[in-house]
């Protein structure tokens, strides 16, 4: 059926999605947002804001360096791209102001704002635009450049009109527009994106203190309108408990992802702060290396799976905040289905499958990112797992570490992380050279289906995946996280959910 779509630049949507998750290509937070409107402190303030987040980015290159942590500090704040999604999850026009879709659905034409202008003082025309698409495609070195795989070309029509060519109609990629490979960058401005990184945002990098805190400052040249804070520091804090007390004693002004649920009691009940608690899309991955040669036996994966006493594990991990899924799709997005049912908690029938497939008392590893709560369900996942007949032996290790050894290496047997790129589950089971080395034809078949068909075909397709690896014990979901934020009761911007990757800061202000 042929289409044809024309979205225009709407009245800013409040807030903007938050705070954030612990971070890895495979997880730091993420949150998406919408609108252009100051927050509803009234306006540009010379006031400041400190933001209190757990994982650090590597680097301040996203191109070249995994770990969703540096998106959530500059995808959004020093970095736009074309398009951005609201807290729904639905697109909303950034550096563009409205596109146009072709009856084939292969042509994007989209009309860029004017008067934009990046950091370095370049103004942005659509040859930045393109420039970027390009350069996902030719220079970045990172996993989720495979999203403009299908562009087969993006031209400049005139200063302010990119024209975008797909090989085939995808119904992924412009929602993958709104996520980092969508970010546009200053053809004179990536010489050195590691440490100084050039948008075109409400924000540009100010310092940033390794170990400690990334301090963005106000862009005063902003094309839109500026934020209520002049500066926001981002406070890297590991511990839980020295987060919450930070907050205590007022060296930071939000908790950005609480890291230890069950303290959340002297914050409901202390009229100086407000918790808002939403949902992510963060799921908590148990993540099963498939090419290890006891985990390429579908019933010892499923024994894992039935092994694990998900209830009790949330609850002691997480105090019981956060939701059940029985595959990699939260209730935000459209091919949700409850899938819980797929693989019900028995240890007795874990027990008898792992001794039927000779795993009994076989021993696997399972390797930790430093984050809480990590290591919390990495304990809860090794008593459940050893209860039922396996040996475990678990070792934890810095985020950079994991990343290199584990997420690029492949060099783990089991590892637990939160997922929250959006929308990712065929990122995690479609490539089989992913970190988790699932190769599976089906699932791949209904993936490519998925995307080049209709709206309610991708949904159809995209159950059918949802429902294939649940049943094939691809990995399994622990949990998915909360979106558990405390701040000062004066904070305002604050939204309930956060779904995109990003870590909305120019909506935040002061009442």
């Amino acid at each position: 059926m042929t289409q044809q779509f024309r979205r225009r630049a709407l009245a800013a949507v409040a807030t903007a999605s938050v705070l954030a998750l612990t971070a890895c290509n495979a997880g730091s937070s993420s949150t998406g947002s919408s609108g252009s409107a100051t927050g509803s402190g009234g306006g540009a303030s010379g006031q400041s804001v400190a933001i209190g987040l757990v994982l650090e980015p590597t680097s301040m290159d996203f191109t070249r360096s995994d770990g969703a942590a540096i998106a959530q500090a500059l995808l959004g704040n020093v970095y736009e791209g074309l398009v951005k999604v609201d807290e729904k999850g639905a697109i909303q026009p950034s550096l563009a102001t409205s596109w146009t879709i072709s009856p084939d659905r292969r042509t994007y034409t989209f009309d860029l704002v004017q008067g934009a202008r990046f950091s370095n003082g370049a103004p942005l025309t659509a040859d930045d635009v393109v420039f970027s698409i390009n350069r996902v495609k030719t220079d970045w070195a990172v996993a989720v450049k495979r999203s403009m795989d299908v562009v087969s070309s993006a031209t400049a029509l005139s200063p302010t009109k990119v024209q975008v060519t797909l090989s085939r109609p995808s119904n992924s990629w412009l929602y993958a527009m709104t996520t980092r490979v969508g970010a546009v960058f200053s053809r004179t401005g990536v010489a050195e994106l590691a440490t100084t990184p050039v948008g075109t945002g409400p924000y540009t990098l100010g310092e940033w203190r390794r170990g400690d805190a990334i301090v963005l400052r106000r862009n005063d040249a902003y094309h839109g309108a500026k934020p209520y804070f002049g500066q926001v520091t981002l406070r890297y804090i590991k511990d839980a408990a020295a987060l919450n007390n930070a907050l205590l004693s007022g060296t930071i002004d939000v908790i950005g992802t609480v890291q230890s649920p069950e303290s959340l009691q002297q914050f409901t009940t202390d009229d100086r702060y407000r918790v808002i608690e939403g949902t992510t899309n963060g799921e908590v991955m148990l993540t099963m290396n498939t090419s290890r040669p006891l985990l390429k036996d579908r019933a010892v994966r499923q024994a894992i799976r039935q092994a694990i006493d998900h209830r009790s594990l949330l609850q002691t991990c997480w105090a019981g905040h956060g939701t059940l899924l029985g595959a990699m799709v939260p209730p935000t997005d459209p091919w949700y289905q409850d899938l819980t049912g797929v693989a019900p908690f028995d240890r007795a029938k874990a027990t008898q499958a792992l001794k039927d497939a000779g795993a009994a008392g076989r021993t696997l590893r399972l390797r930790l990112p430093a984050a809480p709560y990590a290591t919390t369900c990495g304990q809860v996942v090794k008593s459940d797992l050893e209860q039922a007949g396996l040996k475990v032996t678990m070792d934890q290790m810095d985020f950079p570490t994991w990343l290199s050894d584990v997420f690029k290496g492949a060099d783990y047997d089991l590892t637990i992380v939160a997922h929250v790129e959006p929308r990712d589950i065929g990122r995690m089971f479609g490539n089989p050279d992913y970190y988790t080395r699932y190769d599976n034809k089906a699932v791949q078949a209904e993936l490519a289906a998925a995307d080049a068909g209709t709206e309610a075909q991708q949904v159809e397709h995209m159950k059918e995946v949802a429902r294939l690896t649940a049943e094939d014990a691809a990995s399994d979901v622990l949990f998915l996280m909360p979106n558990l934020v405390v701040a000062d009761k004066d904070i305002q911007g604050l939204p309930t959910n956060a779904v995109g990757e990003t870590l909305d800061l120019a909506h935040l202000s002061r009442s």
